[in-house]
């Protein structure tokens, strides 16, 4: 037995050991009844992360009274409409800790009227743990929770597949499961992707390898979150500290307080101060516990400059060599979390980093189907709908794109009248990069062809077709559906001599023009070509053979190339 000094020494050793562990934030998601809150409490129960008393409390719970096995599902559906429903409905956040890491759960709801509750969920996660039920294979669910993690970019993603003791642990089932997953996931751009044969129920390969699954040759899923590799929230090296305070405790200091988002920030280290675009250097690093030599991200500490230099909250520090995109016009893939549906044209404030402006949605690229990833045209987006939209805010923000960061990278919307968080937004691409220079500096708006292609997603181009009945219009509406600008042209209704000057105004505007015409198309084909250039395609030699459906579904194909690549 281990005597009084050894079992302080030890403690000592586990206390000074805890703050090095690395820390692992994982979500959980699945279909309904797949058993999501069974795995976490299986989890927390056989990794030593349950206290005794909550472990009592679920043994006298009135589903449990009877004596039966530990509904372990209870230890994270703590809401009462929960529990009387046996489903998750909001966000359970847990801790647990095991010898090599520590971990922070987000056990998110299944439903596809919380897909918002999932968002928040697994806004922050470095994995993703994605149920599937063995008896039912990938659902609908399954796909709508792997887009969400890909939207987010969250690095890798376990798929558990459960309830294996309902299929009799049999091989073929999981490796069938295990190879459809993989095609899902590659589709989406998941690359980091680890697939393991589980019970929640029984404990199988959740912490403890199970002997009924001798094939499996994988880790167990605890294990896959002791070892897989976290990697950090953002790729920019260089330096991003939005500043949150101005700290001035006497005449002799002045401090800025924020959390590094992004570089290693070290005393010496050059910085440019936007909006004003000053330079300056880093004094020190202050912290808590006195003066650091190096700063690195999600650490929050406070820096002294070099300059005397008037800063407030909302400025960010960056390197000179490197700074973030500097716009008030950008695109986002954003989420709507609110009842009330979002309104084109209205100003709501937008929160990014640690600035907050007043914003609007301008323009609703297309709406995206997270049940099988079909884009849709949209006026307007309803509580859980994701869409790639456009938006113009009142002041400049300084943002890299979400792939590269998800700390400058994100937002959040805030209706102006009730104060709720309305969406949050992952920011693609700046939108102002298209005007030239003088212009921006003259404050002259001017739209390129080139702005054209980024607002619109496609090129301009001219699909010659023949004039017969409907076909015009059924290639119209499969176009639009298909989320482009388009315009059907009677060329029959228009003369020769006003012809290039109808076509060159719509060709301005990047547009899809279908041109129809029963007239003699060699006399009018060189008039398109001189337009259009490489742009035309010609499709009325096998129109009179070929049904409207089959026409429009070609042209469809054939426009989805103008998304591809940039525009030069």
């Amino acid at each position: 037995m281990a005597t009084l000094p050894a079992l302080i020494q030890e403690f000592d050793q586990f206390l000074e050991s805890e703050p090095e562990k690395e820390l692992l934030r994982f979500t959980t998601a699945g279909s309904v009844d797949d058993g999501k809150s069974t795995l976490i409490g299986r989890l927390l129960h056989d990794a030593k992360g349950v206290y005794e008393d909550q472990l009592a409390s679920v043994k006298k719970s009135r589903i449990n009274r009877s004596g039966g096995p530990i509904d372990f599902s209870l230890l994270t559906d703590g809401l009462r409409a929960e529990r009387e429903q046996g489903i998750t409905i909001d966000v359970a956040y847990r801790y647990f800790a095991t010898a090599r890491r520590k971990f922070i759960i987000a056990d998110t709801p299944g439903h596809e009227q919380y897909t918002r509750n999932m968002a928040t969920g697994a806004s922050t996660a470095n994995l993703a743990v994605i149920l599937i039920d063995a008896t039912k294979g990938l659902l609908s669910q399954t796909r709508r929770h792997a887009f969400i993690a890909s939207l987010l970019g969250i690095p890798n993603v376990l798929a558990a597949i459960n309830k294996m003791d309902l299929v009799n642990y049999r091989e073929d089932v999981f490796l069938r499961l295990q190879a459809e997953f993989r095609i899902l996931t590659e589709h989406l751009g998941i690359s980091n992707v680890q697939c393991v044969p589980i019970s929640a129920l029984e404990g199988d390969n959740v912490v403890t390898r199970s002997r009924r699954t001798p094939w499996h040759a994988g880790p167990t899923l605890l294990d896959h979150l002791e070892t897989v590799r976290i990697q950090p929230s953002s790729s920019v090296e260089a330096i991003r500290f939005p500043i949150q305070y101005v700290l001035r405790p006497d005449a002799t200091f002045r401090g800025y307080a924020g959390q590094v988002a992004g570089g290693v920030i070290r005393p010496g280290d050059p910085v440019m101060i936007l909006p004003s675009r000053q330079s300056t250097r880093v004094q020190s690093i202050v912290s808590y516990d006195g003066q650091l030599e190096a700063a690195v991200p999600s650490q929050s500490v406070t820096l002294k400059l070099e300059d005397e230099i008037d800063l407030s909250r909302g400025d960010m520090l960056v390197s000179p060599d490197n700074p973030p995109a500097v716009s008030g016009s950008f695109s986002a893939m954003m989420i709507w979390f609110h009842e009330q549906r979002l309104e084109l044209g209205r100003t709501y404030l937008l929160k990014h980093t640690t600035k907050q402006v007043k914003a609007t949605v301008v323009r609703i690229r297309h709406r995206v189907d997270v049940n099988n990833f079909e884009r849709a045209p949209a006026k307007d987006l309803e509580m859980n709908g994701i869409a790639l939209v456009e938006i113009e805010s009142s002041h400049p923000l300084f943002f890299d794109a979400y792939q590269r960061s998800r700390t400058t990278g994100s937002f959040i919307l805030i209706d102006q009248m009730s104060n709720a968080t309305v969406a949050a937004g992952m920011i693609c691409e700046d939108l102002s990069s298209a005007l030239p220079r003088e212009t921006q500096a003259a404050g002259i708006e001017s739209v390129t062809a080139q702005a054209r292609f980024e607002r619109q997603g496609h090129r301009s181009a001219i699909f010659f077709i023949l004039n017969r009945d409907s076909l015009a219009q059924y290639v119209e509406q499969a176009l639009f559906a298909a989320g482009f600008n388009t315009v059907v042209l009677n060329g029959d209704e228009i003369t020769s001599s006003a012809l290039g000057e109808v076509l060159n105004a719509l060709w301005s505007v990047g547009l899809l023009i279908v041109f129809a015409t029963g007239k003699n198309q060699s006399e009018i084909r060189p008039n398109l070509k001189a337009i259009a250039q490489d742009f035309l395609f010609d499709f009325t030699d096998s129109d009179l053979n070929s049904a409207d459906k089959e026409v429009a579904a070609r042209i469809v194909l054939k426009a989805e190339s103008l998304r591809l690549g940039s525009f030069e």
